[in-house]
């Protein structure tokens, strides 16, 4: 089946490729049928739409690295909670020419990146579309009687940490943006690694259920941008976040790109989003692989400071007419 239109191979055919490079026991039946590790786990579940042209470019990225991006922005949401990721469902509605090698790129894309946690794409469907569009339904457990990593449920006197980079993506579609084609980028390590962070974000293995275990109460993934996400779990937990300006400061490579293309870094980290590194309220010990980023304090008149002061920068992703970061053009959503 490789290298043909995905017409000339039916939904049966369609099907067969995806499972073939994205292999699953429990794939083949009406639905897939999952095992809890205990009894006394509860089942999470995420989904999230990835529409080409709008949250991918096949210019900028591979069909694999669509693949290993679905995985990570949902398997975040999963992990947000302090939950395992244990299977995704994978919906595809694709032109009938779509290569066909398009799709088990991204199926092996998938398969690769859950299989780090490890889990499976366990089910799906497949329908025609004039634009090829994602849709990825991630399911966890969450084990044992410690309540999930809610918004509401940050508390005054606790310490926000983190786990993962801030700016990144944001910056890496910055530097895409600017000079059209990865391949027009200036050769250099910190550029690239920017790039390759908007292509495919960063998230490490079990950092949520990390957090979980050692004391954190509420947790948020960085998705729609550092300010607006975090001002949505202080109005949701009744509490004033205050970010420390230092804790926040921009890398080495943030700050190169920042340089080459005239931008204030701290855009990117404030408003960016798309990086899902792990915001977490504690008031415990700060847990390995986590950061201090700030404080939580009594409500006060602003949801979010910085050294407690109103942010400079206060935008984010909203997919209804709302504004980017750095909001140039249809590209990015």
């Amino acid at each position: 089946v490789m290298g043909q239109p995905i017409h000339s191979l039916g939904e049966r055919g369609v099907i067969d490729a995806i499972r073939s490079a994205a292999p699953s026991d429990m794939n083949g039946d009406d639905a897939a049928v999952l095992s809890p590790s205990s009894f006394a786990s509860k089942t999470v579940c995420s989904v999230d739409l990835l529409v080409e042209d709008q949250h991918f470019r096949s210019d900028w990225s591979t069909p694999y690295d669509v693949g290993r991006r679905a995985v990570v922005q949902n398997f975040a949401d999963i992990e947000a909670m302090g939950a395992r990721p244990v299977a995704l469902l994978l919906g595809v509605a694709a032109p009938p020419e779509l290569d066909s090698d398009v799709l088990t790129g991204i199926a092996r894309g998938i398969a690769d990146e859950a299989g780090r946690w490890p889990a499976e794409l366990v089910g799906g469907d497949v329908v025609t579309s004039e634009r090829l569009t994602l849709s990825i339904t991630a399911i966890g457990e969450l084990a044992g009687p410690a309540p999930a990593l809610s918004l509401s449920s940050a508390h005054p006197g606790q310490t926000l940490i983190a786990s993962g980079r801030l700016g990144y993506s944001a910056a890496g579609w910055a530097l895409l943006e600017h000079f059209g084609s990865p391949d027009a980028i200036p050769d250099s390590e910190h550029l690239q690694t920017l790039v390759d962070a908007f292509r495919v974000p960063s998230l490490a293995r079990a950092r949520g259920t990390v957090a979980r275990s050692t004391g954190a109460t509420a947790m948020t993934d960085n998705s729609d941008g550092l300010v607006v996400d975090l001002s949505t779990m202080a109005r949701t937990s009744h509490v004033t976040i205050d970010l420390d300006k230092a804790a926040i400061a921009p890398d080495p490579a943030v700050r190169e790109a920042a340089r080459l293309l005239g931008r204030d870094p701290m855009e990117w980290i404030c408003q960016g989003g798309e990086d899902h590194a792990l915001l977490a309220t504690t008031g415990a010990d700060i847990p390995s692989g986590f950061r201090f980023l700030g404080r939580v304090h009594k409500q006060g008149a602003e949801p979010l400071t910085i050294d407690g002061q109103p942010p400079t920068f206060t935008l984010g992703w909203d997919p209804f007419g709302g504004e980017s970061f750095a909001r140039e053009s249809s590209d990015r959503e």
